[in-house]
């Protein structure tokens, strides 16, 4: 799935409109990257397959950043000069983002990114970057307006280092308070000492929370979930959709893993709910042995932005960076199958969909 850039993707855009991914290949978090490039590939493979769009094949160029900052950029203006995408899409990280973004690379550029996993307050406020799921916002609204159903309204709130704690935190306050929520204490994670130091700050507070919530990467999440349990917390521990759940199940004892929940952005991949889900399974069932991760909620992420993106050339004339931009900014209310999106003006953020896998007890999600 990690392209190595080569000749051929150059011809690939001469024959065709080319879709540029930058995003983690191999490292920590490269089995979302792989399984997002995935599922924007059996979108793409489908459009093909149909006759393209306006009568031209859909490609997907890849690079690996390996989830380096300067990776991102580099291989980004290499991305550009080559490839000529008339779109980006599926980037990863925070400090990725925002190393984009201060970059300038993009600042004279018409080009859009569509579909990205990123909480960081400047990516989220960004005109040039929409989302095809919900914001870190809606997930805490909907995080927190589950708990108050049962009566837990002391939250702590645990994130990994990052410029804008204070934005991020003020953005949680405001998201849990209408369910009447409110954070008893906050915490940042910096490696295995400060992981340390947070758990021992949620144990010993005054005032006791009843649940976590852990705004992470994969990896971040997993390490603190396992080192908050071996010190013996209790509380239930909520993180956002950058947490696969997937890896922190074959990361994490079982016993570990009861309690824990994770919000996600898109529908799930192992049900048929709904058109979009029964489209994705017939997709991913179709590529049989050739997908070369398994289905995942990642997986379905990157299958609802190729659609995104698809639509959005559709209603270009004819397909380019500035027209496919605009077209984004016109979506209004697409439905994908159940699941829609749109976007408004001053909103980069194209869906409202917020559900919660919760591991029970014997370690099966349940959703």
């Amino acid at each position: 799935m990690a392209l190595a850039w080569s000749g051929a993707a150059v011809l690939a855009h001469a024959a065709g409109w080319t879709v540029g991914q930058v995003g983690p290949m191999t490292g920590a978090e490269a089995i979302q990257g792989r399984a997002y490039a995935q599922g924007m590939r059996l979108y793409f493979d489908q459009v093909n397959k149909a006759g393209g769009v306006q009568g031209q094949p859909v490609e997907l160029v890849v690079e690996d950043d390996g989830s380096h900052p300067d990776e991102t950029v580099a291989k980004t203006r290499r991305l550009l000069a080559e490839a000529k995408p008339v779109v980006l899409a599926g980037y990863f990280g925070n400090r990725n983002l925002t190393a984009l973004l201060d970059s300038k690379l993009l600042a004279n550029s018409p080009l859009a990114i569509v579909g990205y996993q990123s909480t960081d307050t400047r990516v989220l406020s960004s005109p040039q970057i929409f989302s095809t799921r919900a914001g870190l916002s809606e997930q805490m609204a909907k995080i927190s307006t589950h708990l108050a159903t049962v009566g837990i309204t002391r939250l702590a709130l645990v994130y990994e280092d990052r410029p804008d704690a204070q934005a991020l935190t003020a953005l949680v306050e405001k998201a849990i308070t209408p369910s009447g929520a409110k954070l008893v204490t906050s915490a940042m994670l910096r490696g295995k000492t400060t992981i340390d130091k947070t758990v021992e700050q949620l144990q010993s507070s005054k005032t006791p929370p009843q649940a976590v919530l852990v705004v992470a990467s994969s990896s971040g999440t997993a390490a603190f979930v396992e080192a908050y349990r071996m010190d013996g917390g209790t509380a239930q521990i909520y993180a956002t959709a950058e947490a696969d759940i997937e890896q922190l199940a074959k990361r994490l004892p079982v016993e570990y893993m009861s309690g824990l929940s994770i919000a996600q952005v898109v529908p799930s991949p192992y049900k048929v709910s709904a058109r979009l889900n029964k489209e994705f399974r017939d997709a991913a069932a179709a590529a049989g042995k050739s997908l070369e991760v398994p289905v995942s909620f990642a997986m379905m992420e990157g299958y609802v932005n190729a659609k995104v993106i698809v639509e959005a050339m559709r209603r270009s004339q004819p397909v380019s960076p500035e027209k496919v931009a605009a077209a984004l900014h016109g979506i209004d209310a697409y439905d994908l199958g159940g699941y829609w999106v749109g976007y408004r003006p001053g909103s980069q953020i194209g869906s409202k969909y917020v559900d919660l896998s919760i591991v029970n007890a014997s370690g099966r999600v349940t959703q």
